[in-house]
């Protein structure tokens, strides 16, 4: 039998917001999954609304059966092997470093960074926000515009 683990605390959990991209992916993903279950091939058109998935499904589950969960580590191995391709070394837990950092570089506040990931500022900042040079070059631009009286 697999058992889930929540956060540690109730304050641990959190809502953030995802794009509409995203979204229509899991809606999709959520129809395959009703196709799945009604055995209806994709590509018929059927009205799905009466498909009920079972209360234990879970949203990525092993690919015969929508209440198992995929084993981690299969899914780690499978995740290093190709992402190694185009980079060497990337482990998957390194996903999350590289998430905060983007968003980082990308100039979302600091304290926005850490509300979705679940650190406080200073966690963030001190262990994952990795020095890039993309912040690096910001940094000295704007050195450069208040040196030059423009800021």
């Amino acid at each position: 039998m697999q058992t889930f683990k929540g956060p540690k605390r109730d304050s641990h959990k959190r809502t953030i917001v995802i794009d509409d991209a995203l979204v229509r992916m899991l809606l999709s993903l959520r129809a395959r999954h009703l196709r799945l279950i009604a055995g209806v091939p994709d590509g018929v058109g059927v009205d799905l609304g009466l498909i009920k998935l079972p209360t234990d499904a879970l949203m990525f589950p092993t690919p015969d059966n929508l209440t198992r969960a995929r084993n981690s580590d299969g899914l780690t191995k499978q995740f290093e092997h190709y992402a190694r391709k185009q980079y060497p070394g990337i482990r998957f837990h390194d996903l999350r470093g590289s998430h905060e950092t983007s968003l980082l570089d990308a100039g979302v506040p600091v304290h926005v960074v850490a509300t979705r990931c679940g650190h406080d500022a200073a966690t963030l900042l001190r262990s994952y926000a990795k020095r890039t040079k993309k912040a690096d070059t910001s940094a000295a631009a704007v050195i450069a515009a208040m040196s030059r009286g423009v800021l």
